[in-house]
């Protein structure tokens, strides 16, 4: 009975022991189910932590470009105490803060620069200033900031993406080098023609191709591209154009090709009548826009003048009624693009050059035929008369031609934009070389204006002069009696056959007229007519 009672209690006890440790296996496995979402979420924190403190913060000043069509294109930004901010300091030019953004990004040359997004009220910007161009970060120019914006605009540059030009005196000229495989490579003249100049020129934002010579701007010091250029002249992009295996693998030393581009047509003067005279316009943003100045305005008209090819500045009138952007030089630019410039409205400024009228145009005529081309210019025949005039376009009112030849000079006003200069009789006085100067007085200033030289030979007549002029007044003649015959000879001969077919008629009429009356008279009275006859 004893033993039994144990083994109801063993057999208890174990059951008991089983209850409660299937309850705390379920309790256990219940716990486990409620932590696996805590213990993913631990793990999503624990990963985004890690990943957080491997992606480290941009450098400090770091330079970017945001909102562009190309990573070397849009609005300048700088990580300016922790946060990415706009440049937004007022004076910005191409040489110098456009530049070092280029060239910290690794792109090539400075294409553009304009206005970007307008600043909003509350808007914090940096200033960069005191760049020289030569700095190859951002870091080395002056900064300033955040907070103060001193322009109403951020800042928003284009970069040539795949082509530069290296160590030129200005934007538009240089060693070619092209971006292979995230470095620069100069490119070997051999593998380099006028149809590949004209779109790397295109490309960096300058005019056409001026000069290509190889080892123009030095060898540089990195690697060579190793393919051939087959671009048809008409591409916007370098990009754009086919490539090639070069023939030679080998590129001489001092072959590297040299490039200049002519500035680009991005400035005008208007209203002067005149391209080398009127208000000063640049070419910005798809519009020509004034350019104004409050003060130094020599130095801008220096550099416009120097642009279009209009030799030395003559004035510089500020104070147009007109407002425009400003721009600031300092007369050694290229081009104005090099110069400083702000969106502020300054008043407009008009720009007079040196070469104000167009070259004048210089010819020779005579009436006799005595003058032949020979290899170094026209000659004439001695004691032929000749007229040499003198022309110009019609801009101006007015002026005088002075017509300068070897032993002595003739001035004349000029009447409707010319002059004609006669001269009676030619002879070895005469030989030497003429050249017709405009002069007219304009804008409160004298201006002139040389032709081209003409180079003129005397020389003599294969016959005397006398028996030429009776030998051609003879041809006349002779030429005036034949076509005179010939025209009315077959008038003549037209007149001699109607006067025929007239005659024959009147004979035919009278016949039939005496046939008729014969007929009505009868048998006798044409007996007696016979008779009679």
């Amino acid at each position: 009975m004893r033993d039994e009672s144990k083994s109801r209690a063993a057999r208890s006890t174990l059951q008991s022991s089983l209850h409660y440790s299937r309850l705390y296996s379920s309790v256990e496995l219940q716990l486990e189910a409620d932590m696996i979402p805590a213990v993913v979420l631990m793990t999503l924190l624990w990963s985004t932590d890690l990943q957080a403190q491997s992606v480290s913060p941009p450098a400090e000043l770091s330079v970017r470009l945001v909102n562009g069509t190309t990573s070397c294109s849009g609005t300048v930004e700088v990580f300016y105490r922790g946060e990415w901010t706009g440049v937004c300091f007022r004076w910005w030019d191409m040489m110098r803060e456009i530049k070092v953004v280029c060239r910290e990004l690794d792109c090539g040359n400075p294409v553009a620069e304009s206005i970007g997004p307008l600043i909003e009220d509350g808007r914090r910007g940096v200033r960069l200033y005191r760049c020289s161009g030569h700095e190859s970060s951002i870091r080395q120019c002056g900064i300033g900031g955040p907070g103060f914006c001193d322009g109403k605009y951020y800042h928003h540059v284009i970069c040539s993406e795949s082509v530069r030009l290296v160590d030129g005196a200005g934007l538009c000229s240089g060693r070619v080098e092209v971006k292979s495989n995230q470095s620069w490579a100069s490119v070997c003249e051999a593998d380099f023609d006028r149809q590949d100049a004209e779109v790397v020129c295109r490309d960096v934002g300058c005019g056409a191709p001026a000069a290509l010579q190889e080892g123009l701007y030095g060898e540089g010091g990195g690697q060579t591209w190793d393919k051939e250029f087959q671009c048809k002249g008409k591409e916007s992009l370098l990009l754009d154009c086919d490539t090639s295996d070069r023939e030679n693998n080998t590129c001489l030393p001092g072959n590297a090709v040299g490039l200049t581009c002519s500035e680009p047509d991005d400035v005008r003067l208007v209203g002067g009548g005149s391209r080398c005279a009127g208000g000063v316009e640049w070419y910005d943003q798809g519009e020509w826009r004034t350019v104004g100045s409050f003060s130094d305005v020599m130095s801008i008209a220096v550099v416009v003048c120097r642009q279009l090819g209009c030799g030395s500045t003559v004035s510089a009138l500020p104070g147009n009624t007109t407002r425009g952007f400003g721009v600031f030089c300092s007369g050694s630019e290229s081009s104005l693009r090099e110069c400083r410039r702000t969106y502020d409205l300054r008043p407009g400024l008009t720009v007079i050059c040196s070469d104000l009228l167009v070259q004048p145009d210089i010819y020779l005529t005579d009436p006799m035929g005595g003058v032949s081309r020979g290899h170094q210019g026209p000659e004439m025949f001695r004691g032929y008369n000749f007229t040499i005039t003198c022309s110009t376009q019609p801009q101006y009112p007015g002026g005088s031609f002075l017509l300068t030849f070897t032993g002595s000079n003739r001035t004349q006003p000029a009447v409707n934009h010319s002059a004609a200069f006669l001269f009676p009789a030619a002879d070895d006085s005469h030989q030497g070389n003429y050249s017709c100067v405009y002069d007219n007085y304009v804008f409160s200033h004298n201006f002139s204006s040389e032709s081209e030289l003409l180079s003129l030979t005397i020389t003599a007549s294969p016959l005397p002069a006398f028996i030429i002029r009776h030998v051609v007044v003879l041809l006349i003649l002779l030429t005036s009696i034949t076509t005179i015959y010939l025209y009315y000879k077959p008038t003549r001969r037209q007149k001699r056959v109607n006067r025929v077919s007239s005659m024959d008629l009147y004979v035919n009429a009278m016949e039939m007229v005496s046939l008729s009356s014969r007929a009505e008279a009868g048998p006798g009275e044409e007996r007696a007519a016979q008779g009679t006859e």
